[in-house]
């Protein structure tokens, strides 16, 4: 069987949709990971998907000190990577993303090796700028994204099956929620102080109509006895966390965003804005909303009773839950996976 080679890390948004066409493939194909030892090859572990590991150097946005050491940081990486390359001899690289995958590109395409990359956002990141040139094809969660790119092509985001056709009652069940609609609240993989802190302050008023379901990131659970109140501070399992939701209150990175749109689940959306993000989410909640299909609340304007207010106009916005209905965003892994195997032919 022929080999592919995933690789992306630094966060859960760059691994988790790698884990979704991992699933679909490793019958047809010897898949494998490249990535370091981060949030990558915890989830790599817990899914049971060979993993390799290597040193990546991150640039420090607004930092110039903390990136002096990048050319010779970089030039570790590479050579590891390639080291691991020539072990397994993959067929083909697939990027997803992040700076992880900068060294893997560079070591696979002196070797040979095909690659496909894929950008999650509507605003390029900064390592599928610099290898796209190198290679066969950039796969794309947005249509206007692949306009950017001579070999881009628009297939939409990767998506786990257990997110899709859960049952409701079962999930409402399993966290105790009565018969009151259910808002999902999370703010990113590490979850959102800002969020965090004006939900708190008004979940006595939101909680006598809703049951509020947060997930608040690790270390961020307070004490609370409010009735229709359940705090997390992650999930392994997001599929039943969307199956018991009626409403949801979230960032904007992409595959959340992605997955919230092709679920029809109404959403409140509040990107993240600061001096570490290159404004992505922004751009993101913007091209959503542009199309009807949710709210946007800046995170300039947030405050309890604005965050109150947008969620009650959520509610009873109508128009949004129509546009939801006739929504053709859906998963985008039979076209990655189609992709694929053109390369691999």
């Amino acid at each position: 069987m022929k080999k592919i080679m995933f690789c992306g890390g630094g966060s859960a948004g760059h691994v988790i949709p790698n884990i979704a066409l991992i699933e679909q493939l490793k019958n047809d194909y010897v898949t494998s990971y490249m990535g370091t030892a981060a949030i990558e090859e915890k989830i790599c572990n817990t899914n049971n998907v060979k993993f390799y590991k290597f040193d990546a150097v991150k640039l420090v946005r607004g930092k110039i000190l903390c990136n002096l050491m990048i050319p010779f940081k970089l030039l570790k990486s590479i050579q590891q990577a390639g080291q691991i390359l020539d072990e397994v001899k993959p067929d083909l690289l697939f990027c997803k993303g992040g700076y992880v995958c900068y060294p893997s590109a560079i070591a696979a395409h002196k070797r040979q090796i095909p690659i496909i990359t894929h950008e999650s956002d509507i605003s390029v990141g900064l390592t599928n700028k610099l290898i796209a040139k190198k290679c066969e094809k950039v796969l794309t969660s947005f249509p206007s994204t692949a306009n950017h790119f001579k070999n881009g092509v628009y297939t939409g985001t990767p998506m786990r099956s257990i997110l899709f056709n859960r049952n409701a009652d079962e999930a409402k069940r399993f966290y105790g929620f009565d018969s009151k609609p259910v808002i999902i609240v999370f703010g990113g993989g590490s979850g959102s102080k800002i969020i965090n802190e004006n939900l708190r302050k008004v979940l006595p008023a939101l909680c006598q109509r809703f049951n509020i379901l947060h997930i608040c990131g690790k270390g961020n659970i307070c004490n609370s006895n409010i009735k229709s109140y359940k705090q997390l501070e992650f999930s392994d399992d997001m599929g039943l966390i969307y199956a018991c939701a009626d409403y949801a209150v979230a960032r904007c990175g992409s595959n959340s965003a992605n997955e919230l749109i092709a679920l029809k689940i109404p959403t409140l959306f509040i990107p993240l804005e600061n001096s570490s993000s290159r404004g992505d989410q922004v751009i993101n909640a913007q091209y959503f909303k542009n199309l009807g299909l949710c709210r946007v609340l800046k995170e300039k304007d947030l405050t309890s009773d604005v965050l109150k207010d947008e969620i009650i106009k959520l509610i009873e916005d109508e128009k949004l839950k129509t546009a939801l209905m006739k929504s053709t965003v859906q998963r985008g892994n039979e076209k990655i996976i189609s992709e694929i195997k053109s390369i691999l032919q």
